[in-house]
């Protein structure tokens, strides 16, 4: 499994020296409070790490850039306490490059009705302190998330939780490598797009091997090795003869079992999370990569079909984002295949020719070997299911020639009440917000791809605020959606993004 840094994050409060040392005293005592009870909570998946109090511009900037130089710190958390003048911040502000969260709190949930008095407001003034620092982030055009609310409720605890996996995803991004295996299939438009500037905005390397190249890494890999891997499949999943020669099964098995291990091994040995396979480019490979490809993605690596390598930077994005996450149900590729008109049961069955995530399955999943007439190779073994009913989202990266566009779709997952027994991949089946017609019209509008990176345990916020911090163009498809206002989004774009 390729995981995440032991991330932490700072916590920074924000003061001045003008109401004395007891004042100072007092702001260091609530903010180490917090920390502790955030630390304490389990509302975190990450530990908060308390910083000296802010009051200087040189102790701020010291420390902005002590963040920027921490590869274990994935953001900064500011808080301002009492009044803190923002011209302090500035430095700091515009050196900082690791993402800031603006906490607009205040230690105590009430006003104390009968004791407050001048040194209670003076000490507890985050509501002017908040404003102050707000305004200088407007000028300096520089994005931070605002979370606001008492910092112990837990909706505001699972707010700043959430704006935790977007800061990973930032920090993350810069470290993807994308291992392309050949191209992209020829003649398609949505797959394609600028590596050069997905670099300057991503951090992303998008690098082309030659199949044979990774096929050497992949005859390399010794019988025993492939046998016991095997072996793992058949006690871990169901396996579908369905009339097939037992031997003849289990040697096209081996097949994707010793593409799995000399697929990992060159993407270990080279260091690279993502992998786009092409069924028209598959050199010396016996089958087109179906269930390796799909247990690598639930190691952890990004997948996109046909040389799509900015669905595959996004799906291992999104797999970093939720590492870790409590109950998590599945982060995968996936392809919208056809519709369902049925009134009351409009939907987009989603799959694809072989690879889909086990992360999201639901229940059983089963190996299966069916004749798939791309890639002109022999049967190949795929992982088959159903995936978990719920919410989730669809993201679509697409490059529009001046700039990049993330567009984002809540979709609804849910349960088909009919078996598709003739149907040899695995797939889900979901309802764009705020329905089919409204949710595919404006999908089309936008220019999304027929390929996205899918996630149940991401939400569109997350997703927007993540297209913020890299300084692109997000479009939102939600319940809240109409084509009117969404056709003038996108104008207003046209003009906001050249």
């Amino acid at each position: 499994m390729i995981r995440q840094k032991d991330y932490k994050f700072w916590f920074c409060t924000g003061s001045q020296d003008l109401y004395g040392e007891a004042t100072l005293k007092e702001v260091a005592e609530h903010s180490q409070k917090m920390v502790d009870a955030f630390n304490a909570s389990g509302a975190f998946a990450y530990e908060i790490v308390l910083k000296p109090t802010m009051i200087t511009n040189e102790v701020i900037r010291k420390t902005f850039n002590e963040a920027n130089d921490d590869d274990t710190c994935a953001g900064v958390i500011t808080w301002m306490h009492t009044f803190s003048p923002a011209k302090s911040w500035i430095i700091g502000l515009q050196e900082l490059r690791k993402p800031l969260l603006h906490l607009h709190t205040q230690f105590n949930e009430e006003i104390p009705y009968e004791a407050i008095d001048m040194d209670f407001m003076n000490t507890n003034q985050s509501a002017h302190g908040g404003r102050e620092y707000g305004h200088v982030f407007s000028r300096l055009h520089k994005f931070r998330k605002v979370i606001v609310g008492y910092w112990a409720d837990k909706g505001v605890q699972e707010e700043i939780a959430g704006w935790m996996r977007t800061a990973i995803g930032v920090n993350e991004s810069s470290h993807i490598r994308v291992m392309r295996i050949a191209d992209n299939m020829r003649n398609v438009a949505v797959t394609e797009g600028d590596k050069v500037e997905a670099q300057i905005k991503f951090g992303w390397e998008i690098d082309a091997y030659p199949v044979n190249e990774i096929e050497q890494s992949v005859a390399a890999v010794s019988a025993a090795d492939t046998n016991a891997l095997v072996e793992e499949y058949y006690d871990k999943y169901e396996i579908l003869l369905e009339g097939r020669d037992e031997k003849e099964f289990r040697d096209h098995v081996a097949v994707q079992a010793q593409i799995e291990l000399g697929f990992e091994r060159f993407l270990e040995e080279k260091n690279y999370q993502a992998i786009v396979t092409h069924f028209g480019d598959l050199g010396a490979l016996k089958q087109l990569p179906g269930l390796a490809i799909q247990r690598l993605m639930e190691k952890g690596y990004g997948f996109g079909g046909e040389g799509d390598w900015k669905t595959a930077a996004m799906v291992r994005l999104m797999k970093l984002m939720t590492e870790g996450k409590k109950d998590a149900k599945g982060t995968s590729f996936m392809e919208d295949y056809t519709y369902n008109f049925v009134p009351g049961k409009e939907g987009i069955l989603q799959s694809h020719m072989l690879e889909v995530c086990p992360s999201v399955a639901d229940g059983p999943i089963a190996i299966k070997e069916k004749f798939l007439s791309m890639g002109d190779r022999e049967d190949p073994a795929r992982l088959v299911f159903t995936s978990k009913t719920g919410p989730g989202v669809a993201t679509s990266l697409i490059d529009l020639g001046n700039r990049f566009r993330l567009i984002i779709n809540d979709v609804d997952c849910k349960k088909l009440d009919q078996e598709m027994p003739n149907l040899p991949v695995a797939s889900a089946f979901w309802t764009p917000q705020p329905n089919l017609k409204v949710g595919a019209e404006a999908w089309i509008l936008a220019g999304g791809a027929h390929h996205t990176a899918f996630s149940y345990d991401l939400t569109s916020e997350q997703m927007g605020d993540w297209a913020e911090y890299m300084g692109i163009e997000a479009v939102y498809i939600d319940k809240d959606t109409n084509i009117r206002d969404f056709k003038n989004t996108l104008r207003w774009n046209e003009i906001a993004y050249k």
